[in-house]
């Protein structure tokens, strides 16, 4: 019984388009991009042509090459190039079990004693070092000249003879009594406060 009588309640939404006879038919529209033109191909125009270029019919054309991309890598093109291997030279004394033949090599010019030496440039007299006597002869005594040297002392400042004042000294000496006027009262008595009417 509950369940025949079972219904929504107030808050029911009900669509505006739909009434007892079904949906409503008027006509709704939306904004769309452009669409693409369906034509795929498109006849290039009169000024797209160069007939200038086209070679005159009847005559021999020079051969023409062109550069294409690498071509494809297979694992059957793997093969090493020659310089891939390394043989053993057999020129001078590299591998000691073996017959070498004989090499040579060529150095560049020597500056020194071959036909193109300057012999102009030869040292003079001045550039020889002159022996010193001591190498031969008795040597002679030898003095230097150091820097001065100081005492060691106490580094502090001391007073002259002027910064004394024997004459203030009054310790060794009879004087009279002296007096000095001081507060009368103690500074941390309460002072007297009087009430004024």
């Amino acid at each position: 019984m509950f369940k025949k009588d079972c219904s929504p309640g107030p808050g029911y939404f009900i669509d505006a388009t739909i009434s007892r006879t079904g949906r409503d038919g008027t006509p709704m529209y939306s904004i769309l991009g452009r669409q693409k033109d369906p034509r795929s191909v498109q006849t290039p125009a009169p000024g797209a042509y160069s007939p200038e270029k086209v070679h005159p019919q009847g005559e021999r054309h020079a051969p023409a090459y062109s550069m294409a991309m690498r071509t494809r890598y297979r694992k059957r093109d793997s093969t090493p190039a020659p310089n891939v291997y390394t043989i053993p030279t057999f020129l001078g004394s590299r591998i000691p079990t073996k017959m070498n033949s004989a090499s040579f090599s060529m150095t560049g010019r020597s500056k020194t004693g071959g036909f193109s030496e300057d012999l102009a440039r030869a040292p003079g007299p001045g550039a020889y070092q002159h022996v010193r006597p001591d190498v031969t002869k008795r040597k002679a005594p030898g003095y230097s000249m150091l820097g001065r040297s100081y005492m060691p002392g106490d580094s502090t400042k001391k007073p002259g003879p002027g910064a004394y004042s024997p004459e203030m000294v009054l310790l060794n000496k009879q004087r009279l009594p002296s007096y000095s006027l001081g507060i009368r009262h103690s500074e941390y008595i309460t002072p007297l406060i009087v009430e004024v009417e």
